[in-house]
């Protein structure tokens, strides 16, 4: 992302060459209307692609405004510096409980009540330590709601197929490289999950390292049901800093109950 330093200060009714990879990042991350923006890889850009338009303004306002920044409606160094953090690639929703933090995916999408025990599964090859990473996050799941997890050899069988992904990997979410993009899954009952493969991973906590068990837990959260938690504390909060372990909260919590309280 680094674009992001030709930009600190631009505001409504500035221009910038930078502004469509910015306008294509904000759309993937669901802050901006897909149908209006170009690919940043495109060679053939309007002269409007280029400008920070009203449109662009909602944005960054709706940007700051979930992850508690000021709302200044420009590109200040806070919001820039926030946008380099490492996370998900998972859209961001707003459609909050008004009494908590935790969001659903639209139509709100579960596990049926006959596919409450889910197998996973790891195609050949993959790291040694994604194993133990996915069965801690599985077994943390499992201890707060109704889902149960068991580990499968048979990977095109499984329900969740957790695999490492690099770039474009035909889901139509690429990967960016290390940093940026670190990992997205699909909500139920897709079961994929993909975890990049150009990041370094562990498990545990290792200087500039991204823990598969912190990432791979929020990821799950994405396969049985959850979509973003705008609260910093929640394992759903959509960015993750390097050499950090984090686990559930009351948010995390409250949101898989109110998902699955009539399974």
């Amino acid at each position: 992302m680094d674009y992001l330093e030709f930009l600190i200060g631009t505001g409504k009714g500035n221009s910038s060459k930078a502004l469509p990879q910015l306008k294509n990042h904000l759309s993937k991350l669901g802050y901006l209307n897909t149908n209006t923006i170009k690919p940043s890889s495109s060679s053939i850009h309007d002269d409007d692609d280029y400008l920070f338009d009203e449109t662009l303004e909602e944005a960054v306002t709706k940007y700051q405004s979930f992850f508690k920044l000021p709302t200044t409606a420009i590109l200040d160094a806070a919001t820039l510096a926030h946008m380099r953090l490492p996370r998900c690639g998972v859209p961001d929703h707003f459609h909050h409980n008004t009494s908590a933090h935790y969001t659903f995916f639209p139509g709100n999408p579960k596990w049926p009540v006959g596919r409450l025990n889910l197998t996973y599964s790891f195609p050949p090859g993959t790291l040694v330590e994604a194993f133990k990473a996915i069965d801690e996050a599985t077994n943390i799941w499992a201890g707060v709601s109704p889902l149960k997890f068991r580990y499968t050899k048979n990977y095109e069988a499984a329900d969740i197929k957790i695999s490492f992904q690099k770039k474009g990997h035909g889901d139509g979410s690429d990967f960016d490289g290390s940093g940026g993009i670190l990992a997205h899954a699909f909500a139920p009952t897709d079961g994929r999950l993909h975890f990049d493969g150009d990041e370094r991973w562990v498990n545990g906590v290792v200087r500039g390292a991204m823990d598969l068990q912190t990432v791979g837990l929020h990821e799950l959260g994405h396969v049985i049901g959850l979509g973003h938690s705008a609260d910093a504390g929640s394992i759903m909060w959509p960015t993750i800093g390097y050499e950090s372990r984090k686990g559930l909260n009351k948010d995390d919590i409250q949101g898989i109950k109110a998902l699955y309280s009539s399974s």
